[in-house]
């Protein structure tokens, strides 16, 4: 007998099934904590709910589709299922915020949102919520910071894998296929946490801080289980395990897997590193002179505080060891040099969000290319290369005139959502922190997203935080190709 084929829209929905399952198992996950504190049994339905009700409405609409072969995917269709796996994690991940009764829908989904853009804004009282809740933020960044789709589908042997993968912004093919690749990022990251929890209780940090705050720096996310962040524990080891696992999670993961292999000649040769370093080595020494009269000319205190912020930054992870990023104990410097670099972002193929690092050391190459060709007597063709890990890689004109058009849109919704937030009374100096730490996925903060912030400003900012994560693109193509279909009648 021959078995039914599914393809198009009956087949999107079908996957959405199966990574409905998986979204709910994820957010079972929180129980675990319950092994270790008992008080936290009274927390439970907070995510028994939300999860098993995931895992049933998935069962539902896989047995529906019980028997079907699983075809192919139109064209474009891979972007409406990424968007959709998205705004289903989100929306199935939010409910333990607005179960416990405290958090409206805009602020649970806010949180959510924050949580899988590994952002790090937050609405949540780290002072009184409940463990088991702090970890299931932790967890979302987790699985935002490797990737949603990587997560969902090394779950599964799906041969459409890596297509979801790379639609969902990622440039990282370490291995032939997803399931490899899966495994070897899943292994790096792991690693990464494993080491980061044993530094961090060696400095005197407890273990459930430890797990959580090596998870998000690691995921450049941010959430934090202190209300003044990294800056509650003011322990220099501390701050600095904090930098290198930010640093290593702003890295492109195809950079970790050389390193790990021991060539660090293709490492420190990545375009990315070098420009990295070169922001470095200006960034910090003109924010520590600029910090040296908020701390009585202290330069270690200076150096120390703005070595973190601008690493923070940088990286898209916005953990503080600073207060507040406002008011007259602030200089303007710091201030608007925060802002530079929660726009232009960490690497390609990183947990980190914003420009990105790759794109923006394009721009300047191609512009210098661009020059050099203008002034240049002889009317030849170049081939141009730019240094990918080692590797010299060719650059074609479609490139260049893509990474131009990222970059412009970018900075298009940047303004839009700054000016969108300044309407509601804010300087608008205020304003663009607040979105580019939300477009970038940051979450440094001024004080304009919190608890009692506007559900307009929240909406705002999670709607910065969704279209930074998953870079524009794919979502702009999901829509056009929902409104194609629906004028053809093919939904």
């Amino acid at each position: 007998m021959n078995r039914k084929i599914l393809s198009g829209y009956p087949l999107i929905i079908n996957y959405l099934g199966i990574f409905a399952i998986l979204i709910g198992i994820i957010n079972l996950i929180p129980l675990s904590t319950i092994l270790f504190d008992l008080d936290a049994f009274s927390d439970a339905y907070l995510f028994l709910y939300p999860g098993i009700g995931s895992i049933l409405i998935g069962s539902a609409i896989v047995f529906l589709f019980r028997g079907h072969e699983k075809g192919r995917l139109d064209r474009h269709q891979d972007a409406i299922l990424v968007v959709s796996i998205w705004i289903m994690a989100i929306l199935v991940s939010s409910m333990p915020f607005l179960l416990t009764g405290y958090y409206t829908f805009a602020q649970s989904v806010f949180e959510s949102t924050s949580g899988y853009s590994t952002t790090g804004l937050t609405v949540v009282d780290v002072t009184i919520a409940p463990k088991s809740l702090l970890l299931h933020r932790s967890l979302l960044q987790f699985v935002g910071g490797v990737g949603l789709v990587l997560v969902l589908t090394s779950a599964i042997s799906d041969r459409f894998g890596m297509r979801l993968y790379t639609a969902e912004g990622h440039s990282d093919k370490l291995m032939p296929n997803l399931i490899r690749s899966g495994r070897m990022i899943l292994s790096i990251y792991i690693g990464y946490i494993i080491i980061g929890v044993i530094a961090l209780v060696s400095f005197g940090m407890p273990i459930f801080d430890a797990i959580n705050h090596s998870t998000t720096a690691l995921a450049t996310g941010g959430f934090s289980t202190q209300q003044a962040s990294i800056g509650h524990y003011n322990h220099v080891g501390i701050e600095v395990t904090i930098m290198i696992l930010m640093l290593l999670g702003g890295t492109n993961f195809f950079v970790h897997l050389m390193l790990l292999r021991g060539k660090f000649k293709n490492v420190f040769a990545h375009v990315e590193l070098k420009l990295l370093g070169i922001m470095i080595i200006i960034a910090i020494p003109l924010f520590a002179w600029n910090l040296l009269s908020v701390y009585q000319g202290s330069i270690s205190q200076a150096l120390r505080y703005g070595s973190f912020q601008m690493i923070s930054a940088v990286t898209g992870t916005g953990f503080q060891t600073i207060p507040q990023f406002t008011g007259p104990n602030v200089p303007s410097l710091f201030f608007f040099g925060l802002i530079i670099f929660m726009i232009l972002g960490a690497g390609l193929g990183s947990t980190a969000g914003g420009m990105k690092q790759y794109r923006v050391a394009l721009a300047f190459k191609s512009l210098y290319w661009d020059i050099k060709e203008m002034i240049s007597h002889k009317k030849t063709i170049r081939t141009h290369f730019i240094n990918k890990v080692g590797i010299k890689t060719v650059v074609e004109r479609e490139e260049i005139q893509h990474n131009f058009a990222f970059l412009m849109m970018y900075l298009m919704v940047l303004i839009v959502g700054t000016l969108a937030i300044a309407a509601h009374g804010y300087s608008l100096s205020e304003s663009l922190f607040e979105f580019a730490s939300a477009l970038g996925t940051v979450g440094l903060s001024v004080g304009i997203t919190g608890y009692q912030a506007p559900h307009s400003i929240l909406w705002i900012a999670t709607l910065g935080m969704f279209f930074g994560r998953l870079e524009f693109y794919v979502i702009i193509i999901a829509f056009v190709k929902i409104v194609m279909d629906i004028k053809k009648k093919k939904v």
